[in-house]
């Protein structure tokens, strides 16, 4: 089992490399090594992996659910409370009954069958949607909106509800004696409960910390520790009352937030670091799950099914969304967000094949619902998260952005005048390294070293501007060093995409960079273009950031 991991780590690492050099998220990678390494294709995975599968991809959904819970604010929470309840059950209402009603048409399925499909395609991958969404919440993406907040708690919640109506239905159609009204009133209370518990878990939990203080490493493991027990108690306390353990897991994360925000920061960077190793095994032993050739027996027309039912999912996803202060390109990034399938259509896709057989019913309709299963796997998985990231890069703005456009839409004249005070000149470092357009490689290397910049501005004799040199560009010279003499700055520079001036408003100029995803810009005078300094964006932020805490101290910000 060991070389089967170490095979498993390389082969993700590789692709999810690449991945990224395309522009496309590393765990669309992973979910192919894992379908290509699985059982159903090559079958390169050692048994002894597969066999603890199931273990593996719980503990890497913990990592990622104990991630949401430490960046979810209890502020955030309060502010998108009620829309994320919304979104947490009217989405998969609408795409559940859609399908129940659909399906028949399409394929050999009873609009009872159908309804079962329905409830397993409904529910959205928290495996998928949680990482992105934590990535914009440290980006600082969205923040300001509380949207990745708000697609964090709607998801987890959506599966709760969308198994427990899986259960009743499954129920119904193998025999079983099933209380509809027990059932649905247990979507709830296993809900608040598993809130409950999470919450006192995690009081408990930074009580004990703040009490004997052990490392982060070891508060940690211990978290890890608690997380894993919650979840490996949720089946038995399910015999007599329902629990949702995966929420008591992101609950104790935000208790711990709230209570000593340094604290759980510090244990988050940890879990950052076990992501790593975690986010590996959750996509690739999710994609070992997936069987291609049962895929391929849905054909078109599953294809068609889940099609149809995304639209009316995106439909009610949009409705949630009305007369809320969200625009309407920040709504369909939401939309975007409730795509993507994975988490409980590996899960319990096969599920009701397993009760069919065990009832001794006729198998076809389970073998036809774990092929859509299957298929709204390969469909949506990996579109839905290039979808999300493409998408949310250039819809969802920064903090700073938003904190801007709120203060400037309701600040005083005066305060105005204060942020448009802030000049270029304010932020920029004035002791940029120069180079000349005659100077050789070697100089160039040497300026790049005596700077913490990766950018050079190339200039005449003058000090005037004539390019700038990009440290990227100049990788593909460095390896040939017999050639380093004949290069010359004005050869490797080229025209910058933009620069700035030192009277221009810091806040226009980083709106701009943000646009155009550059991090450092050179500073030259209006009159004479010479260059007088660089921007760096994340410095310059720095420095407003602490202009607008002010503001914010004083209650001009909420």
């Amino acid at each position: 089992m060991a070389l089967g991991l170490a095979e498993l780590i390389l082969f993700s690492l590789l692709v999810d490399w690449i991945a990224r050099r395309i522009n496309i998220p590393g765990l669309v990678g992973m979910l192919f090594v894992g379908t290509i390494m699985g059982p159903y294709a090559l079958n390169m995975l050692k048994p002894g992996l597969l066999d603890v599968s199931s273990d593996l991809r719980m503990i890497a959904l913990i990592v990622i659910l104990l991630r949401a819970g430490f960046e979810l604010s209890k502020q955030t929470l309060k502010r998108v409370g009620s829309r994320a309840l919304l979104l947490s059950a009217i989405p998969a209402f609408f795409e559940g009954v859609t399908i129940t009603f659909v399906a028949p048409h399409f394929i050999n399925l009873t609009y009872m069958e159908s309804a079962i499909l329905g409830s397993i395609i409904a529910a959205v991958s928290p495996a998928v949607v949680v990482p992105l969404m934590i990535h914009f919440i440290e980006k600082k993406r969205g923040t300001g909106q509380g949207i990745p907040t708000l697609i964090l708690a709607a998801s987890s919640v959506d599966d709760v509800f969308v198994i427990v109506v899986y259960s009743v239905l499954i129920g119904f159609y193998t025999g079983a004696k099933v209380n509809i009204a027990l059932k649905l009133a247990s979507i709830p209370v296993s809900i608040l409960l598993g809130i409950g518990i999470g919450l006192g878990a995690g009081l408990l939990l930074y009580r004990l910390f703040d009490r004997f203080n052990p490392r982060a490493t070891k508060r940690l493991l211990i978290i890890l520790g608690a997380s894993i027990v919650l979840v490996a108690v949720e089946p038995v306390m399910e015999k007599f009352i329902p629990f949702a353990a995966l929420l008591a897991v992101m609950a104790m994360g935000t208790i711990i937030l709230e209570r000593n925000e340094y604290m759980a920061h510090e244990i988050s960077s940890r879990l950052s670091k076990v992501w790593v190793f975690a986010e590996i095994l959750l996509f690739t032993l999710v994609g070992a799950q997936v069987d291609v050739h049962v895929a391929l027996k849905a054909g078109l027309a599953g294809s068609a099914i889940i099609g149809i039912g995304l639209i009316a999912r995106s439909i009610g996803t949009y409705t949630c969304l009305l007369r809320s202060p969200f625009s309407i390109k920040e709504r369909i990034f939401i939309v975007i967000s409730y795509i993507p399938k994975a988490t409980v259509q590996a899960a319990i896709g096969g599920a009701p094949l397993m009760a069919m057989k065990a009832a001794g019913m006729d198998t076809a309709p389970g073998e036809l619902i774990l092929a859509i299963a299957v298929l709204s796997i390969i469909l949506t998985a990996p579109i839905g998260a290039w979808a999300i990231s493409f998408v949310g890069n250039r819809v969802l703005k920064s903090e700073i952005s938003e904190d801007i456009d709120s203060l400037e839409n309701s600040a005083t004249s005066d305060d105005n005048m204060i942020l448009r005070s802030i000049n270029v000149a304010d932020v920029m470092d004035s002791d940029a390294v120069l180079i000349n357009e005659a100077d050789e490689l070697t100089d160039i290397f040497h300026a790049f070293s005596s700077s913490d910049y990766l950018i050079c501005p190339v200039v005449d004799k003058n000090d005037s501007l004539k390019g700038v040199v990009l440290f990227e560009d100049l990788k593909p010279v460095v390896t040939v060093q017999k050639t380093w003499k004949s290069f010359l700055a004005h050869d490797v520079a080229k025209q910058p995409c933009m620069v700035a001036y030192p009277d221009d408003k810091i806040s226009d100029l980083l709106r701009e960079m943000e646009k155009l995803k550059t991090k450092q810009i050179v500073v030259i005078d209006r009159s004479t273009d010479r260059v007088v300094g660089i921007v760096d964006y994340n410095r310059a932020e720095k420095i407003l950031q602490e202009k607008l805490f002010d503001f914010k101290k004083r209650g001009i910000l909420g």
